[in-house]
């Protein structure tokens, strides 16, 4: 009887919502074929839930068809549960309750990958390479870390005791750890990366993203008298609220000028944003760093300053995310992001990828998008992302440090060499010289370079010894076996530096966190480098923007 009060109660939510939808439609037609399909609807869950030989669960059963229905859309357009709202709350805000950790599954072990600095996690003893085994004395075994996630968040004052395994430890250990609320800065670190370079990174677009770029460069301006210019990162920013992309650019622009425009099927949702207060700095010259992974807010500001000429893209081209999502709630504390219009910048463009493929957008070729101009007349392309006035390739781009990155294999030597040494001093002092020992660890560890290849080899050797070929195929095949082995030894060397960097920023972060990895990076940063160098040749700069 429950479960029948149940589903008459969501029946009307969704034919209420359905009809409002209708409503808004004008009464296209849609209507009837909208109440056609809620009635299947209605008559075949009645039936699964009358007849199916086991029984149902109402909510996961619902979930699942909520989840098919949003996934034919876009990938930005979900359903948000009562349980998963703390995490919106992050998203947009920046803080949430809970314990204060970053964690992933890694080979089915749920890890903890960073503990956030002063947080319940932190001041409890845990580490990033910890693997959670039980939660509340419930195994983990077979979650995922989503579902960990969920678990962990909760009030602040709540406890929760952890079963931990710590990698090279005699033994497993419990912690409790009591919950509160968890802020995350958006603004890491700012500081200057020359004598008259500065330099401020912005992670998310979360509440007043604005006011601490704002607040960061003034810093800067007051530290430093004869400032030259400004790095502005937004490499790796997955963006966040629309509001604050407006924001952080007016720091840059001038008061009144339109930055983003929306436009989608409900025209009374149309709006026009413009920045509403004077800039902290419209003159000093300014490069902004993008990658593959500045998405959404992040690509709003970078075309900005693209189409208004006001500073220099460096990096590669960005993700390809121009598309505005709002909340509707749906009731029970739920709610639903749904896209509701497309963002256009300053030039008149809009910058969405329209292909995807396993939900990640796929690159669209020069000659199939849209030519704009920027103020000073430059050209500039719409679809498929911001395209760099500079492109840089990315020194951690080849094979061989996605294949480390993958298989985790940094992260989990940085494990083992913090096991090992209590501490390293000054982040800015440290320096990674054991090259070797990584190197001794990694094949310790199992590490496969082109797994594919060596499955391949692998399956290859088994059939030669089945069908009893001749010694002297076996002993091609060992001749390919030390091909790739000697192959896989000159790209570790060959990339030497960029994977040394990449050792360097994840044991740094292991005593001084997020703000160490970064500090690391700005120095080992080819990208940094080199925007440092456009930005003290004032002609070259010019000439770019001209």
């Amino acid at each position: 009887m429950k479960l029948v009060n149940y589903f008459a109660k969501l029946i009307i939510v969704l034919l209420i919502g359905f009809t409002g939808i209708a409503m808004v439609s004008d009464n296209n037609g849609k209507y009837f074929e909208i109440s056609k399909n809620i009635e299947i609807f209605t008559n075949l869950y009645k039936e699964i839930n009358t007849y199916y030989v086991d029984d149902i669960d109402p909510a996961k059963l619902m979930r699942t068809g909520i989840d098919a229905m949003l996934e034919s859309l876009d990938p930005y357009t979900n359903y948000i549960s009562e349980s998963e709202i703390e995490g919106f709350r992050y998203i947009t805000e920046g803080k949430y309750n809970g314990i204060g950790a970053s964690i992933k599954v890694i080979k089915d072990e749920i890890t903890v990958i960073a503990p956030y600095k002063d947080c319940p996690a932190d001041k409890a003893g845990l580490r990033a390479g910890d693997i959670i085994l039980e939660i509340d004395g419930k195994s983990t075994s077979g979650k995922k870390s989503d579902d960990i996630t969920d678990i962990l968040k909760g009030y602040p004052g709540t406890e929760v005791v952890l079963t931990i395994k710590r990698p090279y430890a005699d033994k497993n250990l419990k912690m409790t750890l009591t919950r509160d609320e968890v802020k995350v800065p958006n603004v890491p670190y700012s500081g200057m990366v020359s004598d008259d370079i500065g330099y401020i990174a912005l992670t998310t677009f979360t509440r007043e993203a604005g006011k601490n770029v704002g607040d960061a460069l003034k810093k800067l301006k007051e530290e430093t008298p004869d400032l030259k210019g400004i790095i502005f990162d937004l490499r790796g920013n997955g963006g966040g609220l629309l509001t604050e992309a407006v924001n952080v650019s007016n720091v840059f622009v001038p008061k009144g000028e339109t930055v983003v425009t929306t436009k989608g099927k409900v025209v009374d949702w149309d709006r026009s944003f413009k920045t509403l207060n004077n800039p902290i700095d419209e003159e000093l010259p300014l490069t902004v760093l993008i990658d593959k992974n500045s998405a959404s807010a992040s690509e709003i500001v970078s075309g900005v300053i693209q189409d208004m000429d006001r500073g220099v893209l460096m990096g590669q081209s960005s993700y390809g995310k121009g598309l505005v999502q709002n909340t509707r709630d749906v009731g029970y504390n739920s709610k639903v992001k749904l896209t509701t219009a497309k963002y256009y910048i300053p030039s008149g463009r809009c910058i969405q990828g329209v292909r995807y493929a396993n939900g990640e957008p796929l690159d669209i070729p020069d000659e199939e998008r849209a030519t704009f101009k920027t103020r000073n007349g430059r050209k500039v392309l719409d679809g498929g992302g911001v395209k760099p006035d500079i492109s840089l390739k990315k020194d951690t781009d080849v094979s061989i440090v996605k294949s480390l990155t993958k298989q985790y294999m940094i992260f989990k030597y940085a494990t083992y060499y913090a096991d090992k040494h209590a501490e390293i001093g000054d982040a800015k002092d440290f320096r990674f010289t054991d090259y070797n020992d990584f190197i001794a660890f990694i094949k310790k560890a199992g590490f496969e370079f082109d797994s594919s290849s060596e499955k391949a080899l692998e399956n290859l050797k088994e059939s030669a010894e089945k069908e009893g070929y001749t010694p002297d195929i076996k002993t091609y095949i060992q001749g390919i076996e030390d091909k790739i082995e000697e192959d896989k030894r000159t790209q570790l060397e060959d990339n030497k530096a960029a994977i040394t960097n990449l050792i360097e920023k994840e044991i740094v972060s292991r005593y001084h966190y997020q703000k160490g990895r970064i500090l690391v990076g700005l120095r080992n940063d080819l990208e940094i480098t080199d925007a440092v160098k456009l930005l003290g040749d004032k002609n070259k700069y010019q000439s770019v923007l001209k």
